[in-house]
């Protein structure tokens, strides 16, 4: 039992560290933009230990990235969105068939509640800037993201879950 729990925290731990370096070493950033491939390692969280585990490695990713690399700002708004995209991401690939039009779902949900929602309403909080302002340049960023980040997924979900899973829990 020990050694799942062990297992299971070093695989969390490095799922977050390359979050981290996903999300804020290796990111595109203007003022309202950020380009990252810091999804892939909380979806493969969420695909793995369940919705609770990969949104808590989005709030630390958050957490972290902010902390230790200052790239980017803190608002605990993002923090909240991070949270949400890993719960998201647990909720919908936890022990769930992933298929191609399946994994459009939760994608689809995060762009348009999460990237288009809330992390507009924390810009326009933080900036003080109208939403129009912001919403626009963020609309087509995600509009282009979305097949880019799906396809990615999808091809490191087939190439390293089994390999992540036999680390993970010895299956």
């Amino acid at each position: 039992m020990h050694k799942n729990r062990e297992k299971e925290m070093v695989v969390l731990g490095i799922l977050t560290a390359l979050a981290v370096l996903l999300s804020y070493v290796f990111a595109i950033q203007t003022p309202f933009v950020r380009i990252t491939f810091g999804f892939l390692p909380l979806a493969l969280a969420g695909a793995l230990y369940g919705p609770w585990k990969a949104g808590l490695v989005g709030a630390l990713d958050n957490l972290i990235g902010t902390a230790l690399v200052g790239t980017s700002i803190f608002f605990p708004g993002f923090t909240l969105s991070d949270f949400l995209t890993g719960f998201i991401f647990g909720y919908f690939f936890y022990r769930k068939k992933i298929t191609f039009p399946y994994v459009c779902i939760p994608f689809l949900v995060i762009m348009v509640l999460i990237h288009l929602g809330l992390n507009t309403l924390w810009l326009v909080l933080y900036y003080d800037k109208a939403a129009s302002a912001i919403f626009l340049g963020r609309l087509i960023k995600n509009l282009i993201c979305f097949p880019m980040e799906v396809g990615l997924f999808l091809l490191i979900y087939k190439k390293a879950y089994r390999r992540i899973s036999l680390l993970a829990v010895g299956r």
